[in-house]
Parts: C-alpha cells; structure tokens; sequence
C-alpha cells in the first residue's frame, strides 16, 4: 500500500515536470541553434528621458535605454542646438540601463525648453518642458514643508469627515445602509482616479516596453486578490483577536484609503520637484474638501460599533498619513514607475474594499442591494466626489 502511494505521487511529480522540461528545452533550442528566428525584421533603439533637473547654470537629464538593443549617446541638444555635454557613466547603455547627461546651459525660470539626445545612429529623442523649475534639494525644512502639505490634504480632512460619527450613529436601518452605499460610492471614484492617475503617468513617463496598461492592470488585480485574502481574514477572525467586526471593515477601509492618499502624495510631491504645482491657500482647500469624504467612509462602518476613540484617531492616521510620505518619496526621488505601481496597488485595495462593504450591506439585511437607500447613496457619493475634484 505505502508503496503504492509513493508510485502515485511519482507520477504526479513526472507529470507536473515533463511540460515544464519541455518547455526549457524549446526555449534553450530558440535561443541556441534556431536563434536566425529572432534575427527576423529590424530591432529599433529606444532611450527614454525620465528626469530632467534645472540646476544652477546646467540641465542634467536621466536617460534609460528602454529598446531590445544597445544604444551609443552622440549628442544633445536644446531648442535645436547642439550643445556640450558629458555623460556619466558611460555613453553606451545597455537595455535598461540608465545615465546621466549633463547640459551647461543658462536657462532661465519658467521658460519651455525642448530637449534633444541624439544617438549614435543618428535617431533624436526629444522631451518638452513647459516652464523650467529648479530642481528641488533634499533639505530639513523642505522636508517638514512637505510634511505640513500632507497634514493638510491628508490627515486633517480625513479627521474632520470622521466628525461625521455621532450624527451616523443615531440614524435608522435604513439610512445607515445609504451611509455605507455612499462610502462605496466615494471609494469607487477614488479606484477610478486611482486607475486613471496611473494610466496617465505611465502614458506620458513611462516607457512603452513596460506595457503601462498591463502594469497598471496586473497590479491591480494583484492587490485586489491580496487584500481580499487579507480582509476575510480579518473579518472572519475578528471574534477571535477581539476586533469587532466594524472595526475590521473601518480597517480595510483606512488602508485602501492610505494606500490611495499614499498615491496622491507621490504625485503633490514629484508636480513641486517639477514646478507645476503651487500650493495656494485654494488648492489646499480643495484637497480638503475633496478628502474629507474620506473620513465619512471610515466613520460609517465604526457607527455600528462601540465608540472607541483611540482606534477611530488611529484609522485617520492610517487613512491620512501616508500622503506625507508620498510627498517625500515623490519630491526626493521620484520614480515614474513606482509611482504606477503605488497608484495601480491603492486602486486595487479600494475594489476589494468596496466589495466587503457591498457583503456587509448585504448581511445587515439588504439582500439585492437595490433599495432606493443603497442606489442613491452610490451615485451620491460618486457625485460628491466628482464635485468636490472639481475644486482640486
């Protein structure tokens, strides 16, 4: 019998490894002697110009071979002259690799330039500037602005919505349900500009061997699954770690909310490295009004709970908070592609968070989801989302 069992697991083992070793084999073949396949048709250069920093008297510009083939860097230009220029490391990347050129230029604040690098087999690569900036440096006080800039658009709104508590708390059945059905619709607006924030900064900053739609839709779909495991798991054991179960759902809301606000920093923090954004006293409270809805998605499901104020501060925390260190990563050291990984991640989160709200409304006795409570509470959330981004 034992060795019957041990034969049984054999011929799973066997057929789990024999396509996989075929599989080897034919790429090994593709690669060795039947490698004129890949030499069919013409392999085309590519470099991308990811960073471009004004400094004083000098542009520098990071560049990354982003083509199937090595490139050469002959030359650079600005405004279609050509300039001097060094090249540090080396002026021949390969795929993927980066370097750094350095422009002497006097260029003045707030002026377009288009920048020109040319490569050894005469293609020109060009990237627009709408209005020169300085490039920012790291600094304390730069460091504890961006900090303030986050507690504003940020942790700030996010506690003002959580006011909201008592009044939700002493509403009927009913209207709770419309409460939670305008939580889902606000973080539905928020997945949406999530997904559309990423598809725009991989459109215009990333390069196209990435497959930014891909990117964006694979890690959202990645997210969505681990944050769906790691909520049922939550939920389903919040008896037994002594969570109730609002506070689980107000938990997965906050971090689907942080990881969003996480987002919005990188991109508060790289427009300031770039100069295209001011933080006026309106844009501030713009991005107040805008995330003080945010705190109402928290404040719903913990209406239903005990009134603890320490968690409740502490999912504000985790809900606003990392907008400050977005803000430092995308203002010290930006980078498109994390930045599409961390936006597409935050649209994943709120899906999944949408849908445990969705089950709970649906456990607390609305079953088809279709009362009038419920649809209007979804489109009036999207609607005051919509709204209030207008001021944004």
């Amino acid at each position: 019998m034992e060795h019957s069992d041990i034969s049984s697991k054999g011929k799973v083992l066997a057929s789990g490894i024999i396509p996989f070793a075929f599989l080897v084999i034919l790429i090994a073949y593709i690669f060795g002697p039947g490698s004129d396949v890949l030499n069919l048709g013409v392999p085309l250069p590519e470099i991308t110009m990811e960073k471009v920093d004004f400094v004083d008297s000098e542009i520098k510009v990071t560049v990354r071979n982003t083509g199937p083939i090595p490139v050469e860097i002959a030359m650079a230009d600005i405004n279609d002259r050509i300039q001097p220029a060094a090249i540090e490391p080396d002026k021949t990347l390969e795929r993927y690799e980066s370097a750094v050129v350095r422009i002497p230029f006097s260029w003045n604040e707030a002026e377009p330039y288009n920048i020109g690098i040319t490569i050894s087999d005469g293609t020109r690569f060009e990237k627009e500037i709408e209005a020169a900036a300085y490039a920012i440096q790291p600094s304390l006080e730069l460091a504890v602005l961006f900090a303030i800039v986050g507690t504003y658009v940020g942790i700030i709104p996010v506690m003002i919505g959580l006011l909201w508590l008592p009044f939700i708390k002493r509403i009927s059945k009913q209207k709770y349900h419309f409460f939670l059905a305008l939580t889902a619709g606000l973080l539905l607006f928020l997945a949406i500009d999530s997904v559309e924030e990423a598809l725009e900064v991989s459109g215009e900053s990333l390069a196209a061997s990435f497959n930014g739609a891909l990117l964006v839709t694979t890690v959202v779909v990645f997210s969505f699954f681990g944050l769906y495991y790691t909520s049922e798991k939550l939920v389903n054991n919040s008896q037994k770690a002594k969570i109730a179960k609002p506070v689980a759902i107000a938990l997965m809301i906050s971090i689907g909310i942080g990881l969003h606000n996480f987002g919005e920093g990188l991109a508060i923090g790289a427009a300031v490295g770039l100069g295209s954004i001011a933080f006026s006293t309106f844009l501030i409270v713009g991005f107040a009004l805008h995330n003080t809805t945010e705190g109402i998605a928290i404040a719903a499901p913990m209406s239903r709970g005990k009134l603890m104020i320490g968690k409740l501060a502490g999912l504000g925390m985790i809900a606003g908070a990392p907008a400050i260190f977005g803000a430092w990563v995308g203002g010290f050291v930006y980078s498109p592609f994390t930045s599409v990984v961390f936006l597409a991640i935050g649209a994943g989160a709120i899906f999944q968070v949408i849908l445990t709200i969705m089950k709970w409304i649906r456990s607390e006795g609305d079953q088809n989801l279709s009362s009038a409570a419920v649809a209007s509470g979804f489109v009036i959330g999207m609607m005051i989302m919509y709204l209030t981004s207008i001021l944004v």
